[in-house]
């Protein structure tokens, strides 16, 4: 989603540092970019459609002081030069950028009309800087509060104005902000990426906080206009974890640093002698656990997914009813809530829009609140009850490959714990722990079958469509390897539940609508192949996804990828990994930009 940086103090090359900011965030997916700094008493602004490689910038040097830019993702307006931020007042003293959504934009708008105001683009964001200027008195901080305290929506938010050329505020209210401690100066951005190469010490605002800051001084004031403070934090995150390290893309890299980042996922949490799991970030809530009677599950995209595996895990080994929830949904309906229900919310990013208003609906009704994410220091993160951080590391491509495989994990570790506080007794118990700590591994043993994945792409490069199906965690498996064919080669794909092929589907099967099955060794396997049989019956290509030596589905297969055998419960993190690195290869087949597919955002925070 959109991206900001900013920045007051001393660097020798501010638009330099903004300008490298700005490539720091553009894995959040945008379409457009700009940066507005002051220099010899004059607002300079520069900004173009498409990618950050299109703004061109003079061979001046802007010296110190103070700057802002932003990447822009669509949502008012198309993606142009006109639409892209900082957006400026009318007298061209004062600039904004902007990330969120100004939801009574129109009335706000046509008011500032009727004042006199013009209006330069199709954005509900640029009220937001006449609205600034009308209230302008000499002081942009008061400026900023009465024009915020006019916007109902999202915003995160800064500005920078001629009159006071050393002063830089922010606010954020729904869209995060964080600020960058360092000797040459502050960092504000919309994320921690493009200060790393600069700083460790950040401070996380919360929603309501405007933030006045001059040089390398800071003043946070609250939704009380009161100074408050907000805890310094370190990070343990190095600029060089969001290199490529030799791959041609992130998301590959992303994909073979899987083995890794599960087994650091459940480093130190795993109890194979006691047959649990140990999360010290659901510690606090251990009673509420035992006395649960349902569970909640709400996320969006490739996180639903995840969680819909967790579904079946918690339910096999906990006994306990789930449900799985879009936050989009979620959020406007009347869920029924006890005491006894827990949600838990699952987001990579921690800042989805859907998802933390869903975690504040249930919060309101009382239930137990629990996150799961990636991001230390996120809006989810902090608004929950108790939660699991993944340990992931930074996910650059905007196809979540290995915060996927991260959140499974979390999920099994947590039906193991609520397993054994309920029905797995400790002999079966350290058998599925065992089986756990096996699966860096065997994910390992999974990307062996790269070429043979890459051969596979080949041959079926030109296919429109494409059906995959699965039974148990295997469904999930399927809807989310569909959802990374879309998301990157653009290519037509459906998962399904495989009984549910014949109920409308099957009506799609010739030989051009190839079909992905994905398999484990269970109860289903006998219905399954007879799913596969029913597939070849009307024509159709069989690609199938197999744990090593079964042969009765290869036998009816086209094609065939062998991952190593697992427990069925765990299957979903090894069956995962070739439609992963099947993606991909479609995607560079097809000359597709793998990390940076076209209409997507990695950290969706507007509705």
């Amino acid at each position: 989603m959109c991206g900001i940086v900013a920045y007051s103090g001393y660097s020798k090359n501010l638009m330099t540092l903004l300008y490298h900011g700005l490539q720091k965030l553009e894995y959040r997916g945008y379409d457009s970019s700009g940066l507005a700094f002051f220099q010899n008493q004059k607002l300079q602004v520069y900004k173009e459609s498409g990618k950050l490689k299109n703004l061109t910038l003079p061979n001046i040097n802007a010296g110190s002081g103070v700057g802002i830019a932003h990447t822009r993702w669509a949502t008012h307006g198309s993606a142009n030069k006109l639409n892209a931020h900082p957006h400026i007042s009318q007298d061209e003293r004062i600039a904004i950028a902007h990330n969120g959504i100004v939801e009574n934009y129109i009335p706000l708008k046509e008011e500032l009309l009727e004042k006199g105001y013009k209006f330069q683009s199709e954005t509900d964001s640029e009220v937001i800087v006449h609205l600034i200027s009308s209230n302008y008195h000499g002081d942009l901080v008061k400026a900023c509060q009465k024009a915020i305290s006019r916007i109902q929506g999202t915003y995160g938010l800064v500005a920078i104005s001629m009159e006071e050329p050393d002063v830089l505020i922010g606010a954020r209210r729904g869209s995060p902000l964080v600020l960058g401690i360092c000797p040459q100066g502050i960092h504000l951005a919309s994320d921690v990426t493009p200060m790393l190469k600069h700083t460790q010490e950040v401070v996380y605002l919360d929603d309501g906080d405007l933030v006045r800051i001059e040089g390398d001084k800071y003043q946070i004031l609250n939704t009380g206009f009161k100074e408050v403070n907000r805890e310094v934090q370190y990070l343990n995150q190095k600029d060089s974890d969001a290199a490529k390290a030799g791959f041609p893309h992130y998301m590959l890299k992303e994909i073979f640093e899987q083995p890794s980042t599960i087994g650091n996922t459940m480093r130190g949490r795993l109890l194979i002698a006691e047959g649990t799991a140990k999360l010290s970030g659901l510690e606090e809530n251990i009673r509420d656990l035992r006395e649960l009677e349902r569970i909640i599950l709400v996320a969006c995209g490739t996180s639903y997914y995840a969680s819909m595996v967790g579904e079946y895990l918690i339910e096999d080994f906990a006994g306990i009813p789930v449900e799985v929830e879009y936050a989009s949904e979620f959020r406007y309906r009347n869920p029924i809530i006890t005491s006894r229900t827990a949600v838990l919310v699952l987001s990579q990013s921690g800042e989805t829009a859907d998802s933390l208003a869903a975690l504040l609906e249930a919060k309101r009704k009382g239930a137990t609140v629990l996150g799961i994410c990636n991001t230390v220091g996120s809006s989810i993160a902090r608004a929950t009850d108790g939660g699991v951080y993944l340990h992931a590391g930074p996910e650059i491509g905007v196809a979540s490959t290995k915060a996927f495989t991260a959140q499974v994990t979390v999920l099994s570790l947590f039906a193991l714990l609520l397993g054994r506080m309920r029905r797995v007794s400790n002999s079966v118990g350290s058998r599925l722990a065992t089986m756990l700590s096996s699966l860096p591994i065997k994910v390992e043993e999974a990307l062996l079958q790269k070429d043979s994945v890459f051969a596979i792409a080949e041959k079926y490069k030109d296919s429109k469509n494409f059906l995959y199906i699965g039974r148990n965690v295997n469904y999930p498996v399927a809807l989310e390897g569909a959802l990374k064919l879309k998301e990157i080669s653009y290519i037509h794909a459906e998962g399904y539940a495989a009984a549910e092929l014949k109920h409308g589907p099957i009506a799609l099967l010739d030989e051009n609508m190839p079909v992905i099955v994905i398999a484990s060794k269970d109860d289903l396997h006998e219905k399954l192949l007879s799913n596969v049989k029913e597939i070849k019956a009307r024509g159709a290509k069989v690609i199938s996804i197999l744990p090593q030596g079964e042969v009765e589905i290869a036998r009816e297969s086209d094609d065939v990828i062998y991952v190593p055998e697992v427990h069925p419960a765990f299957s979903a993190l090894v069956n995962i990994i070739p439609l992963q690195l099947f993606a991909y290869q479609m995607a560079v087949l097809n000359d597709r930009d793998v990390d940076q597919p076209r209409n997507l955002a990695k950290s969706v925070t507007v509705e």
